[in-house]
């Protein structure tokens, strides 16, 4: 099946303004039951997100077709409030955020060499850019060039002090050369490695008992230069708190170009596996993400 993803925030402009505004003096609390009543209920109905998060928890965690359902809406509730609590940041607002496995962070950034981050779409990477402070060495940001404009201006806008450089996946792959050099010169790069972006090379891994497929890139990527790799998840664990965890995956770097990336794909999907069963609830993957 086609795997479609729009791959880019809900709404213009002029509604991403005002929802900032109003944000600004506003609890957010108020937001979230808002959108639980009446836009998530209508997504579920029009939106094919519906069918593919249902089929996730009824054959990828094994629960019966009621408690599916359930979790379901609320996936997708906790998915706006991700969304809702993103631009309740662009407009000042402050979440309090524990870091777990900070030393790894701090130990690879105090190194000359750089490193490579690997996130996914679960919870609310964005705030590892507002959190994890690239003091030492610039810290590079891959993200989908199709973002709106406004959402862009309003992450630079939050990036303004942390040293943080956004490089736009481009369909004429251009992005690798900006890679290559922010590699070269010993910065950090973070990049998501669990959705297939520009080139459809990939890996085959069994993730929640099933055949998926991860794209090849990240890996070969950090196993060309023999760098060092950190899974960073950034987990909602409150209304108000998110947890970030920072594992570092090691693999053996004498080992054969294949052997290396398939034992670091393999550390990485054991990562995401192991967050995932841990919060459920906060897998935003809206498409059909398993090849069987």
């Amino acid at each position: 099946m086609e795997k479609e993803w729009a791959g880019t925030t809900y709404g213009n402009g002029w509604m991403h303004k005002w929802l900032i505004r109003i944000l600004k003096y506003t609890d957010v609390r108020i937001w979230y039951v808002f959108a639980s009543v009446f836009i998530v209920p209508v997504c579920l109905i029009l939106n094919p997100s519906f069918g593919t998060a249902f089929r996730y928890f009824r054959y990828r965690h094994g629960l019966s077709w009621a408690k599916s359902l359930w979790l379901t809406y609320t996936n997708h509730c906790q998915f706006s409030q991700v969304v809702i609590d993103k631009f309740a940041m662009y407009s000042g607002k402050k979440f309090k955020v524990e870091i777990e496995g900070y030393e790894n962070y701090m130990k690879l950034s105090d190194s000359e060499k750089g490193f490579v981050l690997l996130s996914s779409h679960i919870g609310n990477y964005e705030i590892a850019g507002y959190t994890l402070v690239a003091e030492k060495k610039p810290f590079n940001a891959l993200v989908f060039n199709g973002e709106k404009e406004s959402v862009m201006n309003n992450r630079n806008k939050m990036f303004a002090d942390t040293n943080i450089h956004m490089i736009p996946i481009k369909n004429d792959m251009s992005h690798l050369f900006e890679i290559n050099s922010a590699l070269q010169n010993g910065e950090i790069v973070s990049m998501p490695a669990d959705r297939i972006f520009g080139s459809k090379k990939s890996i085959s891994k069994v993730f929640l008992g099933a055949k998926a497929s991860f794209p090849l890139g990240p890996y070969s990527i950090a196993t060309m230069r023999g760098l060092d790799v950190l899974a960073v998840n950034v987990m909602k664990e409150s209304l108000r708190s998110y947890r970030i965890y920072v594992t570092q995956l090691t693999y053996d770097k004498s080992a054969s170009k294949k052997e290396q990336i398939d034992e670091l794909s393999e550390k990485y999907v054991r990562e995401l596996e192991r967050m995932v069963k841990r919060y459920p609830t906060q897998w935003y993957n809206f498409f059909e993400f398993w090849t069987i």
